[in-house]
């Protein structure tokens, strides 16, 4: 790992030169006008090689700085155009190649719902709940039915009032693309029907979502806090008759250390050694990256690139002599997609450019990127994006429908059924890409072969991965990277081995405590105060703010912030390009 870490040293210096090519969303850090962001603040991440990070001082920010969050990029008129029916003037997902409807086509899930498990139950993803570990989710329509909410984990949660369960509006995004399920005419086994292309369905209509909120309003978060939302998954995945079988992880930071110490990476291994696919996104910096985020680093888990539609199916689109599905069977690596190095490239790629999903009514994203809303959709519903975040839950619902088929499969035997079978990305750098792009039809029908006896099928899902396994003893700052949170009125920046709640952290207690799987009791986390104690009558877990005790310690704000602060701390602007939910 030394070569990769060496890569992203080298390459910190020269962060503004992404902005012209990455996809960025823009958060205001102080109440103050707009002004170009400012060169790189100093950081101090201590000596990056050892795992061990210096606790630097507080960074100070000057007002009005613009931070720019790399993410997803919402909207593409050029899309909706051609989305748009030439006859009624309205949205026909047909004509887009974006659309959930094009999307499970050309990946070939309509062609898996068609099939059935053993129970004679059509492979929907019935059974398996995937964790949406994101900004939250918000009970829309296609949801609301399906939809367990998990702690609020985000600094919103010490809101006097509570506040809406995706505030930011990503989580949404991704819980729709992964398992959206509109009321469709289904077959005696629960198929729905190939050929609807006006009910939004995702790649895995019928698994269960269990949503954990993490980020605020604008989509900060911290990774302790995603650490801790991770171990909640692990230690709650058979609560209420779930059966979480995949977490989607669409974050990711520029990590400072080798996976082999890091405590982000340590909790994706341990949720992947408890039986858990941990699908993450690889990352929106581009082919001059240097490197996957972080935890996409961490090589047991499945990094996920995206992919762009063939621009000469398209064309045919237009005058249509083609259906857009069709332009994915010829796809090229998207221009934002991270590339990994030849120690870590990009495990698989799936549909990441112009994915139509649902949009979060009244959240950040809803509200600050218009634009994002598909033209000309009568049910005014839908929201348009790009990155490597919706890559990564086409992955993620790709996984609950082999998981359905057999429920035997380990993370590994479904990360080597998928990577075995990708459909090539002709002329694409494999660092970028993978194996390919996902084609689950062609995966199912290894994981059947394999029950069937069929020694090559077999000895494919039977291997099992042999990486050195990540101790997480190493820096929380490090793992942060560049990115820090920081408080909009004092100007003070969460840094050092400490928690988002201030708290010292030890990597040997929490190392202890999950191999015993005790890192959660009730609503404390390694003994301190961040959620309720229990689930609620509703279904969802019970909220609660932390302590005062917590707010006093916290060296990056003041005690006692009010409730309108709390749902605006911001990400530092040294760091515009790091942290992100991707």
């Amino acid at each position: 790992m030394t070569s990769d870490l060496q890569r992203r040293r080298d390459r910190r210096p020269t962060r503004q030169r992404l902005r012209s090519t990455a996809l960025a969303g823009t958060a205001l850090v102080a109440a103050a006008t707009l002004v170009p962001a400012a060169p790189a603040l100093a950081a101090s991440p201590g000596d990056a090689g050892t795992g061990v990070a210096a606790v630097a001082a507080p960074t100070t920010l000057q007002p009005g700085l613009l931070s720019s969050v790399l993410g997803t990029l919402w909207g593409d008129r050029k899309t909706d155009d051609l989305a748009r029916n030439p006859l009624t003037g309205k949205y026909d997902a047909r004509r887009d190649p974006g659309s959930l409807y094009s999307i499970t086509t050309a990946i070939g899930a309509r062609d898996v719902w068609q099939q059935t498990d053993a129970r004679g139950a059509a492979l929907t993803g019935k059974g398996v709940t995937v964790a949406v570990v994101d900004s939250g989710v918000a009970p829309v329509q296609g949801l609301a039915g399906k939809l367990v909410q998990g702690p609020d984990l985000s600094i919103e949660a010490n809101s006097a009032s509570p506040l809406s369960p995706d505030s930011y509006g990503h989580g949404t995004h991704m819980a729709s693309i992964i398992g959206t399920a509109d009321a469709a005419s289904r077959t005696r086994t629960g198929a729905p029907s190939v050929l609807d292309s006006t009910s939004q369905l995702g790649v895995a209509p019928d698994a269960g979502l269990l949503a954990l909120k993490l980020a605020n309003t604008d989509g900060s978060t911290d990774v302790s806090q995603v650490i801790a939302g991770l171990d909640w998954v692990v230690e709650h995945r058979r609560d209420n008759g779930m059966d979480v079988r995949v977490v989607n992880l669409s974050f990711g930071t520029d990590g400072l250390q080798s996976y082999q110490v890091d405590p982000l990476a340590a909790a994706v291994e341990r949720a992947w050694q408890r039986g858990v696919v941990v699908v993450v996104s690889a990352g929106n910096e581009g082919p001059d990256s240097g490197g996957l985020s972080n935890p996409a680093i961490d090589p047991y888990v499945i990094a996920v690139g995206a992919t762009s539609p063939s621009t000469s199916v398209l064309s045919s689109v237009t005058n249509g002599a083609a259906q857009a599905w069709s332009a994915w069977s010829t796809p090229s690596s998207a221009s934002f997609s991270s590339r990994g190095t030849s120690e870590r490239p990009v495990d698989i790629a799936a549909p990441g450019t112009s994915v139509v999903g649902l949009r979060a009514p009244g959240s950040f994203v809803d509200t600050e990127h218009p634009e994002g809303r598909v033209a000309n959709d009568a049910s005014a519903r839908l929201l348009r994006g790009s990155g490597t975040s919706q890559a990564a839950a086409v992955v993620s619902g790709a996984a609950a429908l082999l998981l359905q088929a057999d429920p035997s499969l380990t993370p590994d035997a479904v990360k080597a059924a998928l990577t075995s079978t990708a459909d090539p990305v002709w002329g694409a750098d494999r660092r970028s890409v993978g194996a390919g792009q996902v084609d689950v039809a062609a995966a199912l029908r290894t994981v059947k072969a394999a029950k069937a006896g069929d020694l090559r099928a077999r000895a494919a899902l039977s291997a099992r991965q042999s990486f050195p396994r990540s101790t997480g003893l190493g820096s929380l700052d490090a793992a942060r990277g560049t990115a820090h949170l920081v408080d909009p009125e004092t100007g003070a920046a969460l840094t050092g081995e400490v928690d988002v709640q201030g708290r010292a952290w030890d990597g040997r207690v929490w190392s202890a405590a999950a191999a015993q799987d005790a890192t959660w009791s009730g609503g404390l986390y390694l003994g301190e105060r961040w959620s309720g104690d229990t689930w609620a009558s509703s279904g969802s877990w019970q909220r609660a703010r932390w302590s005062d005790a917590a707010w006093q310690r916290a060296r990056w704000s003041a005690a006692g912030w009010d409730s309108a602060r709390w749902s605006r701390a911001r990400w530092s602007s040294s760091s515009y390009d790091s942290a992100r939910w991707s």
